[in-house]
């Protein structure tokens, strides 16, 4: 029997590939409040937040076969998620404002300093090139590859969008 909890994600990954669904799950279990801060931060609601996890999730199990390199695996299931909210924005209108209970077991520290409304502020593309990088950790050019955009205009965009959301801070 294999130890999922203490195999490395690239060992997952392989395994994953080949069809292996515990295999799958935990790779799930170790990426899923990344890809829901993700969600939730770019889509300002929680419902419309877990509905495109899943549906990304859903995605990338179906299609985690056609993974060419382990090493892509984050920034793979990164560029689904952010398909499915880009989706989602195209056919509903996100909610005004994040709810106050949202991950209820974490403090909630954006909160506090109103880092909501300055995010809130932001206009799609500006949200989604903030959360790849605080929530996915992506560097310019990764974020580049994933939105279609030359890595100097996304860092261009970044700095615009971190300078919008230190004027509402202010």
């Amino acid at each position: 029997m294999h130890d999922y909890e203490n195999s490395t994600e690239r060992v997952l990954i392989k395994k994953a590939c080949r069809g292996d669904t515990k295999a799958f799950s935990e790779l799930y279990a170790r990426i899923h409040v990344e890809l829901y801060k993700f969600a939730l931060y770019t889509l300002r609601h929680p419902q419309d937040a877990e509905d495109a996890v899943s549906e990304a999730v859903m995605s990338a199990y179906e299609n985690i076969g056609r993974l060419r390199k382990a090493e892509a695996f984050r920034s793979w299931i990164f560029q689904i998620l952010s398909n499915q909210c880009k989706k989602r924005f195209r056919t509903e209108q996100p909610a005004d404002e994040l709810k106050p209970d949202i991950l209820e077991a974490e403090r909630d520290y954006a909160q506090a300093h109103d880092v909501k409304a300055a995010f809130g502020a932001l206009t799609e593309e500006e949200r989604m090139i903030v959360a790849f990088s605080v929530f996915g950790g992506y560097q310019s050019g990764e974020i580049g590859n994933m939105m279609d955009m030359n890595p100097a205009t996304v860092r261009s965009k970044k700095t615009r969008a971190f300078e919008k959301m230190r004027r509402v801070l202010e």
